[in-house]
C-alpha cells in the first residue's frame, strides 16, 4: 500500500522506541549524538536502562504509540515485536536482524511471516542498517556514520548498508540530508521511499544504489513524479544477468539482458545512471548545487594547456560542446588577461595575472559571462603539509568574488546565476574545507574532470526527460511470465505482420515439385528456405538467396531436401542500404521490450543495438536509431543514398504496437533483417520469428493458403 505521507512518521519521528540490547543501545547513542530532542524509549525484557534511558518491558508498555521503532532482536523475536508495534499503530519500524529471505528457504518463510506481522505498517528491512536523517537529527542506525546535520541535502537510498555507510564517510563536500539502507525491502520498497522523500522540500536530489529493480512500474511512477517536482534522481546500479537465454530463440534475447532493460527504464523516466561510486557522489553534488541547467555547452578555464585538453577530450566522450566565446566575452577576457593569452574555449589563461586579485576576478567574471550551461575552473590545490598554497587560495578568492558579482548581475537582469564549478583533476586536489567553502557560495566543488563532465551530461539527460514529461508512457502493472509455447512458421509470422502494417516479400509454401511454379508466379530472382520450424535457418544452411532461374532453384532445393519436404519461396529483395534487427522480448519484471539495431548475420558480434520499453513512440524510436553506430548508413554515409528511415520507423512502430496489443500472450518476436531500401522505396521484413506462450494464448486466426502477399 502506497499512500501520501505514509512514511512521514517513520522518517521524521517525534518519539522512537529502540527494541533490543547492545545494538539498540548503539543506535540510541548515535541518535542522541546527532541532537535528537524527541522522546527515546528503550524496550528490553530485563534491563532497567540503556544509554541512560529507562527501559520498558514490552512494546505495549510504552507511554505512547511510537512514531518509529528500531528493532534489533533475533529473527523469530523480530516478528513478535513487529506484530506488537503494528497492533499499537506505530508509524513504522526498522528491522536490523538478518537471516531472512537473503539466507535460505527457512529465512524466506520468516520474511513472509514478518510481512504478515507488519500488516499496513511501513517497515524498512529486514537485514539492514536503517536510517540516518541529518535534516531532523535522528539515527535509527547502529553503526558509525560520517555525516553531520545539514539544513538541505541529497537523499541516499541504498540496498547495501555498507555502501551507504561508506558514502557518509566521503570527504568531497556532498551534503547528505537522509540515508536509508533498505536491506531486503520486504515491506517498504525503493519507490515508496522515493515518494516520501519527494515530499520533503529540503531534499535537493536523490541517489539510488540498486542491486536490482524490484518493481519497475512503481519506480517509473516515482521517477515521473520526481521529474514533475524537479528533484533529480541518480542511480548506481550493480549486477547484470542474461534474460532467459536458455529459453528464448531469438538473437534479441542475447542482446538485451535485465541490465539493458534497467537502462531503458532509466532513460525513459529521466533517472541518470552512473557507473561507479565516484561519479555517483560527484553527480549528486553537481545536481545539489546547480540542478539541471539542461544544455550541452560548457566553458573551461585553466592555467595549463594539458588540463584544457583533458576537458576537451572528456566533453567529446560525453557528447558536450565547448563553443567559441562570444565577442563580448572574448573582449572582457583579453582586457583582464592581457595580449599574451590566446582567448579560446577551453581557455588556457596562463599565470600572468596570478597574484593580482582584481585582474583575476575580472578575468573570471568575464569567463562566467560566457553563454554556456556550465563554467569549469580547473584548479588543484597543492599539498598544504609540504607546499605553500597561498596563491591557489587567492585564485579561489578571485573566483568566489567573480561569482558573487555575476550573481548580482543575474539578479538585476532577472536571469539565471551562472552554473560555476571548481574542478580538480585529482580528488585530493580539492580539500574538504575548500569544497565546503565553495558549496556555501553556490559553486560546485567537483573532484575529477571526467566525473564532472559526466555529471553535467547526466543533468542534461534529466532535463531532456523533463521536456518530454507529458509523452512518457507508463509501464504495464503486470506482465505474466509465460513458458515457451508455439513458434509460428515463418510464412505465418510474415502474414500476421503484413496484416498489421509491416511490409514483407511476396511468398508461398510449395513442395519440391511445385517450387518452379511458385517461383514463376512470384518472379525471379527468388529466395528458397526450408519451411520446417527452425528459428535460424541460415545456421543449418537452410536459406538460399538470389536464385535467378529454375536451374539454380532446383539445385538449391535438392541440396536442402534432407531438412524439409516443403519450402518457402519468396521474392528476392535487393538494393538494401542497411539491415536492421527489430526484436521484442518478454521480461516478468519489465514487460515487453523492443530492441532495434544493426542487423544481419553479424548482429551478435557487432552488438550495435538499443533497447526501449513497450509501449513506445515514434519519436523515441527515432532517437534510439540515431544512437546506433550504424546510423550513418541510414542517414547517408560518404555520399551514399540515404535509407528510407521513415519506412523503417513505420515498420518498427508497427511491431511495437502489435506486441503491445498481444502483451498477454507474446513471448518473443524478431525481424532480422529488416531490409531498409533507399529513400522512398520502403523497408521489408526478410526474416520473421514469432512465438506465443501456448496454443490457447495465440490470438491469430488459423493459416489459410500459406501465402503472404508482398507490396
Amino acid at each position: 500500500m502506497r499512500t501520501p505521507g505514509r512514511l512521514r512518521r517513520l522518517l521524521a519521528p517525534r518519539h522512537i522506541a529502540f527494541v533490543g540490547g547492545d545494538v539498540a543501545g548503539l543506535a540510541i547513542r548515535h541518535c542522541r549524538d546527532l541532537g535528537f530532542d524527541g522522546a527515546i524509549w528503550p524496550v528490553h525484557p530485563s534491563r532497567t536502562s540503556i544509554e541512560g534511558f529507562a527501559c520498558h518491558r514490552r512494546v505495549d508498555a510504552l507511554p505512547e504509540t511510537p512514531d518509529a521503532a528500531f528493532v534489533a532482536v533475533p529473527g523469530e523475536a523480530t516478528i513478535e515485536v513487529v506484530a506488537a508495534l503494528a497492533a499499537r499503530g506505530a508509524g513504522g519500524a526498522v528491522c536490523h536482524a538478518s537471516g531472512f529471505a537473503e539466507a535460505d528457504p527457512h529465512g524466506r518463510r520468516l520474511q513472509d511471516a514478518l510481512v504478515a506481522a507488519a500488516a499496513d505498517m511501513p517497515l524498512v528491512g529486514p537485514n539492514c542498517l536503517g536510517i540516518v536523517n541529518y535534516l531532523d537529527r535522528l539515527a535509527l542506525w547502529p553503526e558509525q556514520h560520517g555525516g553531520r546535520v545539514v539544513d538541505r541535502g541529497v537523499a541516499l537510498v541504498t540496498q547495501s548498508g555498507n555502501i551507504g555507510q561508506n558514502l557518509t564517510m566521503q570527504r568531497r563536500g556532498l551534503p547528505i540530508g537522509q540515508l536509508i539502507a533498505v536491506g531486503n525491502g520486504a515491506v517498504t520498497g525503493v519507490p515508496e521511499i522515493v515518494d516520501a522523500l519527494l515530499d520533503d522540500e529540503r531534499i535537493s536530489a536523490i541517489g539510488l544504489h540498486l542491486e536490482g529493480v524490484g518493481d519497475p512500474a512503481a519506480l517509473a511512477r516515482s521517477a515521473v513524479t520526481a521529474l514533475r517536482r524537479q528533484v533529480p534522481i541518480v542511480a548506481l546500479k550493480t549486477g547484470t544477468s542474461e534474460l532467459g537465454a536458455r529459453t528464448n530463440l531469438s538473437h534479441t534475447s542475447s542482446l538485451a539482458g535485465s541490465d539493458t532493460l534497467a537502462d531503458a527504464l532509466f532513460e525513459r523516466v529521466g533517472i541518470a545512471r552512473v557507473g561507479d561510486v565516484e561519479a555517483f557522489v560527484e553527480t549528486l553534488k553537481y545536481l545539489h548545487v546547480h540542478g539541471c541547467p539542461g544544455g550541452s555547452d560548457i566553458a573551461s578555464a585553466s592555467c595549463s594547456g594539458g588540463e584544457a585538453a583533458l576537458v576537451a577530450d572528456a566533453a567529446h566522450r560525453r557528447g558536450l560542446r565547448l563553443p567559441a566565446f562570444s565577442e563580448s566575452t572574448a573582449t572582457g577576457l583579453r582586457s583582464a588577461l592581457g595580449d599574451r593569452v590566446t582567448v579560446a574555449n577551453p581557455l588556457d589563461y596562463h599565470t600572468y595575472v596570478w597574484g593580482d586579485a582584481e585582474r583575476m576576478a575580472a578575468g573570471f567574471e568575464a569567463f562566467l559571462g560566457a553563454d554556456v550551461d556550465a563554467h569549469l575552473l580547473i584548479l588543484d590545490m597543492p599539498r598544504d603539509d609540504r607546499c605553500d598554497d597561498t596563491e591557489w587560495h587567492r585564485a579561489v578568492d578571485a573566483f568566489v568574488a567573480a561569482h558573487r558579482r555575476a550573481a548580482v548581475a543575474a539578479s538585476i537582469a532577472s536571469g539565471p546565476v551562472p552554473a560555476a564549478c571548481v574542478v580538480s583533476t585529482l580528488p585530493e586536489g580539492l580539500p574538504e574545507a575548500v569544497a565546503e567553502r565553495l558549496l556555501a557560495e553556490g559553486i560546485a566543488p567537483m573532484q575529477g574532470i571526467d566525473d564532472c563532465v559526466a555529471a553535467i551530461a547526466a543533468a542534461r539527460r534529466i532535463a531532456l526527460a523533463r521536456r518530454r514529461l507529458d509523452r512518457i508512457d507508463p509501464l504495464p502493472e503486470e506482465c505474466p511470465d509465460l513458458s515457451p509455447g508455439v513458434l509460428l512458421a515463418e510464412h505465418e509470422g510474415k502474414r500476421v505482420l503484413a496484416e498489421h502494417g509491416v511490409r514483407v516479400p511476396a511468398g508461398t509454401i510449395a513442395t519440391a515439385s511445385g517450387v518452379s511454379d511458385a517461383a514463376r508466379e512470384i518472379g525471379f530472382p527468388v529466395v528458397a528456405k526450408v519451411a520446417s520450424g527452425l528459428a535460424h535457418k541460415s545456421d543449418v544452411d537452410g536459406v538460399r538467396l538470389g536464385l535467378a532461374d529454375e536451374r539454380q532453384l532446383a539445385d538449391a532445393v535438392a541440396a536442402m531436401r534432407d531438412r524439409s519436404e516443403e519450402f518457402l519461396i519468396e521474392q528476392h529483395v535487393d538494393g538494401a542500404v542497411a539491415e536492421l534487427i527489430v526484436g521484442v522480448q518478454r521480461d516478468p519484471q519489465y514487460g515487453l521490450a523492443l530492441t532495434v539495431g544493426t542487423g544481419g548475420i553479424l548482429v551478435e558480434l557487432l552488438r550495435d543495438t538499443v533497447t526501449l520499453l513497450i509501449p513506445t513512440s515514434r519519436p523515441e524510436i527515432r532517437s534510439a536509431l540515431r544512437t546506433l553506430r550504424g546510423w550513418p548508413l541510414l542517414s547517408g554515409f560518404r555520399g551514399r543514398k540515404p535509407a528510407d528511415v521513415d519506412a523503417a520507423l513505420d515498420a518498427v512502430l508497427a511491431v511495437a504496437r502489435y506486441a503491445y496489443d498481444r502483451r498477454d500472450s507474446l513471448v518473443e518476436l524478431e525481424i532480422n533483417p529488416l531490409l531498409v531500401l533507399p529513400e522512398g522505396q520502403g523497408a521489408v521484413a526478410a526474416d520473421v520469428l514469432i512465438r506465443y506462450g501456448s496454443d490457447a494464448d495465440r490470438k491469430e486466426p488459423p493459416v489459410g493458403s500459406g501465402t503472404h502477399r508482398g507490396d
